[in-house]
């Protein structure tokens, strides 16, 4: 009766209210932010990052450059807009094509200097052999990497002319467009190649700009010596 008592004499500001499910601060865990592989090769990447990066590159610089050549002396959109579409067609096409038979010819080389490790005794057994086949460079592979990033590369200008009328204002958006896209690619390609981010960017910012002002001016210069347009 007597611990009753105690009990119903407690303060209302010292009740104590009990807790469930605590757990200390020492016992939290949070979770694992994974870590790259350091171990990995990235070199591995090169065969189908370079066929990408490439065709993304060449696909943004050549249209851009082609429309920006028109634009120096054509001022009417269908025009550039006809001329822009000619090149991805053309460039996707030739991309695709020149990287196969590339790809192809390294793939030739490799069988057959497999099969004269084989006849020399050196190549091993069948299994070393199969794990030499699955690292050979895929030419199908490449050339649709090549074509697709061209494609996409070269739908960015495309895309900048087509919604403006003032043909001045057309030709600042193409080039700016081109310069978001050149340092986007680059920086895509250092990311997956674990390269300097801030330096492919500029390399590939800075050969842009070489390939439409080359064009431009060119163009310029052709058309304003009297050439009949």
């Amino acid at each position: 009766m007597a611990a009753q008592g105690a009990r119903d004499q407690t303060p209302i500001d010292h009740i104590q209210i009990p807790v469930y499910g605590y757990v200390a601060a020492d016992q939290i865990r949070l979770p694992q932010v994974p870590e790259e592989d350091e171990t990995f090769d990235y070199s591995k990447r090169t065969q189908w990052i370079r066929a990408a990066v490439l065709g993304a590159n060449d696909g943004l610089v050549s249209v851009a450059s082609l429309m920006m050549g028109v634009g120096a002396v054509k001022q009417d959109v269908k025009t550039m807009l006809l001329a822009g579409f000619a090149g991805l067609v053309a460039g996707a096409c030739s991309m695709a094509i020149g990287e196969f038979v590339s790809v192809y010819t390294q793939y030739d080389i490799e069988i057959s200097q497999m099969k004269r490790e084989m006849m020399k005794g050196n190549g091993g057994n069948e299994c070393v052999e199969e794990a030499k086949k699955k690292k050979l460079p895929n030419p199908a592979q490449a050339a649709i990497a090549s074509a697709v990033a061209f494609s996409i590369g070269a739908v960015v200008p495309l895309l900048g002319a087509a919604f403006i009328g003032e043909h001045k204002v057309r030709m600042l958006v193409v080039a700016v467009l081109a310069s978001i896209a050149l340092v986007v690619f680059g920086g895509i390609g250092a990311r997956l190649g674990r390269t300097p981010m801030v330096k492919s960017c500029v390399r590939v910012l800075i050969g842009g700009w070489m390939a439409m002002a080359i064009t431009f001016g060119l163009t310029k210069l052709i058309g304003s010596t009297g050439l009949e347009m």
